[in-house]
């Protein structure tokens, strides 16, 4: 039997990271190399050749564009590397989302591309890093993995990038999906899909940028007022995600501010600062008379990802991005 060669990715996180104490708290998200979290796994017996690439040693609140131009360049070479069965990225839980949905939006599905993180630090009691890592493994090894774009692997679950969010702040369970919930059950030693691949043979959606325009997420609260709105937009916003109350809504000044913002080129979408739900468009937002953008089943992290790329590859029409928004 042919050993699989999986190319992984570190970029740090929880799975990555050392606690100060066994039984604490706290705990520094990345201290531990990449190199020595595969030599752990060494002792797994995982049937497959691991091939570590660090990329970055960091909490994931602090990724950003540097962080993500290397880890897409050193997927899409692999993609093209005939040696590579698939490829992991060892990753934090809060912006796993965020990285996975923009990789998915911009590489083709033709191989296996899982991310990985942790709900404990490496060496805190009841650690879910490794058993983690070992499922990813299963999950990037398996060629049925292919065809279904960036996946996420969590708590013996996978979840596909356009689904997943982060719905707890410790639960070892945090992830959930939505609309669609999990595509399969993992362990390190099976795995069950839950329906075929959706997406064999089709291209990347949208092209890799240069660069990211700045984008902004407004968060809607009861009493503000259009001040945040012309902040944002006095420091060179070019877009602007609405989490708004209920289905997207905001106090009628904010929505009015946000009009005259859609009104001079800088595209509006409104989504949700509820956990879950669909924000469809003109239920209690006028959202034709107002040239804004419904996110539909994406939440503002996601929405702000997809809306960042479409600008980059010049998408600025409303009419455009909500069709975007509605097939993503």
């Amino acid at each position: 039997m042919t050993i699989p060669r999986i190319l992984v990715l570190g970029t740090g996180g929880t799975i990555a990271g050392a606690a100060r104490t066994r039984t604490g708290k706290a705990y520094a998200a990345g201290e531990v190399a990449l190199e020595t979290m595969l030599g752990e796994a060494g002792s797994l017996e995982l049937e497959a050749e691991l091939v570590p690439r660090p990329v970055a040693r960091i909490g994931s609140q602090d990724i950003g564009w540097k962080e993500w131009d290397a880890l897409h360049r050193d997927i899409a070479a692999a993609q093209d590397d005939p040696v590579i069965a698939g490829i992991i990225v060892t990753h934090g839980t809060d912006t796993a989302e965020e990285t996975a949905f923009l990789l998915d939006f911009t590489l083709p599905p033709r191989k296996p591309v899982v991310l990985v993180g942790a709900m404990r630090p490496s060496d805190a009691v009841g650690s879910d890093g490794m058993r983690n890592f070992a499922n990813a493994v299963r999950v990037a090894s398996d060629p049925e993995s292919a065809g279904r774009g960036v996946l996420v692997v969590m708590a013996d679950t996978v979840f596909a990038a356009a689904d997943v969010r982060k719905a707890a702040t410790a639960n070892i369970d945090a992830f959930r999906g939505f609309p669609r919930g999990p595509l399969a059950r993992v362990t390190p030693s099976s795995l069950d899909w839950f329906a075929p691949a959706h997406r064999t043979g089709s291209p990347a959606r949208f092209a890799w940028p240069d660069a990211l325009p700045r984008v902004a997420i407004l968060t809607a609260g009861a009493g503000m007022d259009a001040k945040p709105v012309e902040a944002l937009l006095g420091i060179g916003c070019k877009g602007i995600v609405l989490a708004g109350m209920g289905q997207g809504n905001a106090p009628r000044v904010v929505i009015e501010a946000l009009s005259r913002a859609a009104a001079g080129g800088v595209p509006v979408v409104r989504s949700a600062r509820v956990d879950e739900g669909m924000v469809d468009r003109n239920v209690e937002v006028d959202d034709d008379a107002h040239g804004f953008v419904a996110a539909r089943a994406l939440g503002p992290a996601k929405a702000r990802v997809l809306l960042m790329v479409l600008i980059a590859n010049g998408i600025t029409d409303p009419a455009r991005i909500q069709a975007a928004f509605d097939g993503r």
